[in-house]
């Protein structure tokens, strides 16, 4: 039976059985006896809550899987049943049990009601999973061998709940008691359902497991073995445990029964097949009763599984060996059992998911594994202890007899599809049900509530996923809760004068009001308590960064930064360290001086800028001086300030247009010339009113260079060409760069006849590095910063400086020398940048390549100048024009700032060592940005040098200094004051993980220039698994080195890290080419927070239903959270997506698509079709206003289910198994689990 129901079990469970009677087990819930509850699936996955103290898990070794990420700041996370006890009573021993996989509670596991379309939720497996780990190898004597599908269910088993981590945790620790484990194998057999009367005592295998059935239990985890429970009788209470569908046995350390189990357990005659210790397959067999003990009468299977084959009473089979026909041998090694308590093996990589777990995305019931046949670990019922309670691990019998209920910790065992059951588990029942209560758990920590989403329906998964599944998805912490649980406590606005607090999360919506330190729209720090010692920080290795976006756009509710004009002194500085006047500074001496927060020295105040003081030490005009009073504003900038002591020029903007015959061809000339038309009418500006003052020049090219006179005294406009490209210069000064306004007819002429000059060219070559020469060479001539925005299509392989040659080698890839492909090909290009930084030439580059373009040494240049690279891969004007024009119409007019210099200031103890993203550096300490942009974020990295003190905090401040577009030299200043500690558990408390992954990506994004892929892999999961085995040794709570446990506000980080390492540039899939990684890596290199966080993990929205004022909530980037049924977005900062499910109803497909057949969407449309309709209204209004969320135009791609675009929308599901190799996330978690576990021991 699931565990999530309640109803009370028969008594078969109830009466104590021999050896079982543990006085401590409540009954779960209430709802069985004490003695025995019935079988309820296994207890702990379901339990939400913490075990109930009684059990103990005497079967299992401390579950290494389960990976219980611990929410709460120091909670764990139990991959097990995390969630809290069931609410439900248990599940009435006939009602047939789905089987949940997982522990939760339906509640738990959607964001909503799981909508029948939902395949039900996965059972939680109620036994703590040892991530990973070997049963002992004990030969499968016990009865007859468990079903495959026991031994796939127990592998199934492992998962990892939400809910509060329990006690034990993921990896329970091993129980006290004195039974021995239990052998995994008991929970490895589905239990059928349990209709029948309770198989006899005896139907347990006959042979007594051997003595040391305990040590059976599987070792999953190194923890030492649990004392021993009593034996579960290898005859298992009636085969409730069979229930378990879960796919793999349970490894056999989780299965420690609850003790109920135990006492209700018939002797071990019949033992369960160990699990097998690797993670199973799905084993399509399904068992359908557990070998050894017939399943409950009352309890028919669960409902939600496949009905047990024979529901009628079982004659207490023998599990089908893991030899037996139609069971399939487990993949990986034979099962052991370890002892239990032992997680002996780490959590198996997720290439292979743990044995017990799921597998991972599968929705439906995981397929049973093949069973192994039972093991040792099933105690005899002689050996089993008292009923008394059985150790630590001892939770109340939960109603589930069969296992323990599983702690957060620990997973449960998957079941595997039953023997008589339907196929996946048609209804929600058990997923959704609440898991029966177990006892009461405790609520010891936060569960990590699986996220609300519903899963999809069983059946409308692919059948893959339905076969196989180990960790209960929903039981991990999920990205969605997380997410939505932020926006529900952000409701007011964020006042950022409070020292140290951590902002809301990127993806919440709110207002700040800035009292003192700059909004998180400008900076965002990866940890708002810094370390007080340079130890502490690297015995944590918690990266403390900042990502700094300076000129961010605002919402039009929120101010810009206040400009403050103190005269021709300019602004007023610290003597010693050039900090700027801000809000830390402290005035004494009645005013007349201050003493600098950053360095101590004291500085005096010039005469026009003194004020008195109030009773508290602050300036009676503080809050009249943004200076003194907010977090971010600007100075005028005096002519000190300015290049050569002269106040600059307004900029120049120089368009370079490709005429080659790729470019004519392909539609981009025309395209281009056509737009320039209107656009100049948007150049930017700092006054609305006021006509732009930047002025603009043209030039084409292919193998040589067409400079154009556009003087407003010529009738028609004149070009003059350059062929010598070697020894590149401008013709022309006068008339080149002119005011648009004054020489509007020339440019026009001009424009109209570019493509008609070009439309018969047969020039395929083209030069690039003599372009970017041309437009540097005007700007100097002129005296100005500016921008050059070139417009390219094919390798350039004329002769000219800059030459370049095709590369591109796939045989490469994966060796030391793939390196050299992320390395600009020629020097050339780097020397170039460095002029160009002096001269604040910014080179925004829009490519149109058909084949390899080399875009890592192309993008050199923009990358350098702060300038930006947009990439339009075989270009096609009718379904690429609507892109490239938005991007084109913002990148021109956005605002944006030229000749840039940023430094970053700390106080004594930190300073800036490393920066990432779009700029140049010529000395350790300054930024240089020929152009910086509002989407432009740098993220700084920060190293103790001295002690800090928690009395005063950490402070920095970053200074840009900048001309606008108008010309006028500025300075941008943001301050931020951050906490400092010096016990670990306040760092973990107050981090920021979108921030810490933003980090990650672009440390390991430069990482590939100089070491291979797998090296820069290994160093993230490296640091990433230090990061979370400090907390876990010097935060945490004890617990079972088999529980998984995760600080509150990192519980996110396994999975977005795996994002990371999954992404194209770290992992590629044979489709991906160079130059897209290329262009990815330099990319993401200045991405903000919000745009690195929905790029990693794309935003997935079921749009169904759609009300005006509201989005529907997302899903998780799984497949098996889609229905057939269904139409969801998802948005990637890049791309958007419209998936459209194969049984959508034809009122729905009318509504949007004006068609009421599925086979007549047309996927190649770019737009959808504006229909009169609410609905077809609405799912626009999303789509607009994602897309102005983003700094580049998401092009919309509809993609049918089943069609090929599928590919591409699949590889974005960024949960599941990538075609490149990349591990799930369940995977991907019991990986970290084990790399945690090595690190501790």
């Amino acid at each position: 039976m699931n565990v999530n129901q309640h109803t009370p079990m028969a008594s078969p469970y109830g009466q104590p059985q021999p050896g079982y009677g543990q006085p401590n087990y409540a009954p779960l819930d209430g709802g069985y006896p004490a003695s025995y509850a019935p079988y309820n699936g296994p207890a702990s996955a379901y339990q939400p809550g913490v075990p109930p103290q009684g059990y103990s898990f005497t079967s299992f070794p401390s579950k290494a899987v389960a990976a219980n990420p611990a929410s709460d700041l120091s909670s764990s996370l139990d991959l097990g049943s995390a969630r809290g006890p069931p609410t439900s009573a248990p599940p009435p021993v006939s009602a047939p049990q789905q089987y949940n996989q997982y522990s939760h509670s339906p509640a738990d596991m959607q964001n909503g009601p799981p909508p029948m379309t939902q395949a039900p939720p996965r059972p939680a497996g109620s036994q703590p999973y040892g991530l990973g780990g070997g049963q002992p190898s004990y030969p499968q004597h016990y009865a007859p061998p468990p079903t495959m599908q026991q031994v796939t269910n127990q592998m199934g088993g492992m998962q990892l709940t939400s809910g509060p981590p329990t006690p034990a945790g993921l990896g329970y620790a091993p129980p006290h008691s004195s039974q021995p484990p239990i052998s995994t194998s008991y929970q490895s057999a589905p239990q059928p359902s349990f209709t029948q009367a309770p198989p006899p005592a005896s139907s347990a295998p006959t042979q007594p497991p051997p003595p040391n059935a305990p040590a059976a239990s599987q070792q999953y985890y190194r923890g030492p073995p649990p004392p021993p429970q009593p034996p579960f009788n290898s005859a298992l209470p009636p085969t409730s445990q069979q229930q378990f569908l879960s796919s793999a046995p349970p490894p056999p350390s989780q299965q420690t029964f609850p003790p109920s189990f135990s006492s209700s357990i018939p002797p071990p005659s019949c033992a369960p097949a160990p699990p097998v210790s690797q993670s199973q397959q799905p084993f399509s067999t399904p068992q359908p009763h557990f070998s050894s003990a017939p399943p409950p009468v009352s309890q028919p299977g669960f409902p939600s599984g496949p009905p047990p084959p024979a529901q009628g009473s079982f004659p207490p089979q023998p599990t089908p060996s893991s030899s037996q026909p139609g069971s399939v041998p487990p993949p990986g090694p034979p099962p052991t059992s370890v002892t239990s308590g032992q997680y002996p093996t780490p959590i198996q990589h997720q290439q292979q998911p743990p044995d017990s777990q799921p597998s991972p995305y599968h929705s439906g019931p995981p397929p049973p594994r093949f069973q192994m046949p039972p093991t040792v670990n099933h105690l005899p019922p002689g050996p089993q202890s008292p009923p008394g309670p059985q150790g630590p691990l001892q939770q109340p019998p939960s109603p589930q007899t069969g296992y323990p209920p599983q702690q957060n910790g620990a997973f449960g065992q998957t079941r595997s599809p039953q023997a008589g059951y339907p196929g996946p588990y048609p209804v929600q029942p058990n997923y959704g049900a609440p898991a029966p209560a177990p006892a009461p758990a405790a609520p010891a920590q936060k569960r990590l509530d699986p996220d609300a989403i519903p899963s999809p329906q069983a059946p409308d998964m692919p059948a893959v996923q339905k076969s196989r599944h180990r960790i209960d998805p929903d039981a991990i912490p999920s990205p969605i809760q997380v997410i939505e649980d932020d926006k529900a406590k952000t409701n007011e606005p964020f006042v950022t004068g409070v020292r140290g607090q951590a902002p809301p999360l990127v993806t919440t919506s709110f207002h700040v009001r800035d009292q003192g330190n700059a909004s998180p729209r400008f900076v965002r720090c990866t940890a708002y308590n810094m370390p007080c010692t340079a130890d502490m920080a690297k015995q944590s290795q918690v990266p403390l960064a900042a990502v700094i976006k300076p000129l961010a756009t605002l919402p039009p509710d929120e101010n810009p930064p206040y400009m403050v004009d103190h005269g021709e002194g300019g602004p007023i500085r610290c003597n010693r360290c050039k900090a700027y006047m801000c809000p830390y500074m402290q005035f004494i001496e009645g005013g007349r001086r201050f003493q600098c927060s950053f360095c101590n020295c004291v500085t005096d105040v010039p005469p026009h800028y003194f004020q008195h003081l109030d009773h508290t030490g602050k300036r009676v005009d503080c809050y009249d001086r943004p200076e003194l009073s907010l977090g971010s504003y600007e100075f005028l900038a005096t002519v000190d300030y300015c290049k050569n002591n002269k106040l600059p020029q307004p900029p120049a903007f120089i368009f370079l247009i490709d005429v080659s015959y790729n470019a004519v061809k392909s539609g981009m000339v025309s395209i281009v010339c056509h737009e320039l038309k209107s656009l100049l009418d948007h150049l930017p500006r700092e006054n609305p009113e006021v006509d732009s003052v930047v002025r603009v020049g043209f030039v084409t090219y292919n193998k040589v260079l067409h400079f154009y006179n556009v003087k407003a005294s010529l009738a028609q406009p004149q070009m003059l060409v350059v062929s010598d490209v070697s020894d590149m210069f401008v013709p022309l000064l006068d008339g080149f760069l002119v005011n648009v306004n004054e020489s509007r007819q020339v440019i026009e002429s001009l424009l109209d006849q570019i493509p008609e000059m070009f439309a018969d060219t047969r020039e395929t070559e083209t030069v690039f590095g003599p372009v970017i020469q041309a437009g540097l060479e005007a700007l100097k001539a002129a005296d100005c910063a500016g921008k050059l925005f070139v417009f390219h299509t094919s390798l350039p392989i004329a002769e000219a400086p800059g030459k370049l040659k095709n590369r591109e080698d796939k045989k490469l890839i994966g060796t030391d020398k793939e390196k050299s492909l992320f390395q600009p090909q020629v020097g050339f290009y780097n020397n170039l940048a460095k002029e160009c930084v002096a001269q604040g030439c910014c080179v925004d580059l829009f490519l149109f390549p058909n084949q390899y373009v080399d875009v890592a040494t192309l993008g050199v240049v923009p990358v350098s100048t702060g300038g930006s690279v947009y990439k339009y891969t075989y270009f096609q004007a009718q379904t690429d024009q609507e892109r490239f024009l938005n991007d084109l119409r913002r990148d021109l007019q956005k605002h944006v700032g030229f000749d840039a210099v940023m430094r970053v200031r700390t106080s004594t103890g930190i300073r800036a060592t490393d920066f990432f993203g779009s700029f140049y550096m010529s000395n350790t300490t300054d930024v240089e940005l020929a152009g910086l942009d509002c989407d432009k974020a740098i993220t700084v990295e920060f190293k103790h040098d001295d002690k800090l003190s928690e009395e005063t905090g950490a402070l920095m401040q970053c200074a840009v200094l900048y001309t606008s577009c108008s010309g006028q030299r500025r300075l941008r200043i943001h301050n931020m004051a951050v906490n400092c500690c010096s016990q670990l558990a306040d760092l973990y408390r107050n981090c920021e993980t979108d921030t810490i992954i933003n980090y990650f990506s672009k440390y390991a994004f430069r990482g590939v220039l100089s070491n291979p892929t797998k090296a820069v892999r290994d160093t993230l999961v490296n640091q990433c698994a230090q990061i979370l085995a400090c907390y876990r040794k010097n935060c945490a709570s004890p617990s079972s080195a088999g529980q998984l446990i995760l600080p509150e506000c990192m519980k996110l980080l396994p999975v977005y890290l795996n994002c990371v390492l999954k992404s194209d540039v770290l992992l590629p899939g044979a489709d991906v080419s160079l130059d897209d990684r290329a262009y990815l890596k330099q990319l993401i290199s200045c991405m903000d927070v919000a745009d690195t966080h929905v790029f990693f993990y794309p935003r997935l929205l079921p749009v169904m239903k759609l009300e005006s004022g509201s989005l529907p909530v997302a899903v998780r980037n799984s497949e098996e959270r889609l229905s057939k049924g269904g139409v969801y977005l998802m948005e990637t900062g890049l791309h958007l997506f419209l998936w459209v499910g194969a049984s959508v109803q034809q009122e729905l497909l009318l509504n949007l698509f004006g068609t009421p057949s599925f086979s007549q969407i047309d996927s190649s449309m770019i737009n959808l079709p504006v229909l009169d309709n609410p609905f077809s209204q609405r799912l626009r209004e999303i789509i607009d206003s994602f897309r102005a969320q983003r700094s580049r135009y998401m092009k919309l791609v509809v993609v049918k289910q089943e069609d090929r675009t599928e590919l591409i929308f699949r590889h974005f599901l960024v949960e599941d198994k990538s075609a490149s190799g990349g591990a799930s996330y369940v995977d991907f978690l019991c990986h970290m689990h084990k790399e945690i576990r090595q690190l501790l021991s």
